[in-house]
């Protein structure tokens, strides 16, 4: 046995202070709060930004621009060298296959298959979006590339709206 051993594993309960309770506590009265002012009563916390009453650094500098970010298609991105690895010859490729074999992770709401890597198997690729020469390895590989639908944006909406009054019109 150490002399360092002796108190390992006492766990030291210190009691609280009792704020407030008398003059003969030392912390009586005023609780330690001093004299008057918005700090010394009762539920007053002060906000993050608060600088002492000047106005916050966070209101003195404007707001600029846009952020699309909440709005923006959540797009999951595989390889084709990804697809060569874990797909036989012949295979159908969809979207429910790569999450379940963790290549697109995460929530996504379109995939795209681009072209990093090679491929020599003929595959039936279904996805969102194609780069090009991820197009261009899977028809040389002899496989096919199959749009799926996508969402349709409030745009897109706009003009085929737009298109169907014009014909109307006609």
């Amino acid at each position: 046995m150490n002399l360092h051993d002796i108190n390992k594993g006492i766990e030291k309960h210190r009691r609280p202070r009792r704020i407030g309770r008398g003059p003969g506590s030392g912390q009586g009265k005023t609780a330690g709060k001093g004299h008057k002012g918005q700090r010394s009563h009762a539920g007053w916390s002060s906000p993050s930004i608060f600088t002492g009453g000047g106005t916050p650094l966070v209101r003195r500098v404007p707001k600029r621009g846009f952020n699309n970010y909440e709005f923006a298609v959540k797009v999951a991105a595989v390889n084709v060298a990804e697809l060569e690895k874990l797909f036989e010859a012949g295979a159908t490729v969809t979207p429910e296959d790569l999450r379940k074999a963790n290549l697109a992770r995460g929530n996504f709401e379109e995939l795209k298959i681009l072209g990093n890597g090679e491929l020599t198997k003929k595959l039936v690729v279904n996805a969102h979006r194609f780069s090009s020469s991820a197009k261009e390895k899977i028809e040389k590989a002899g496989g096919q590339c199959v749009l799926l639908p996508t969402k349709t944006t409030v745009a897109e909406k706009k003009a085929a709206k737009k298109a169907a009054a014009a014909a109307a019109k006609k």
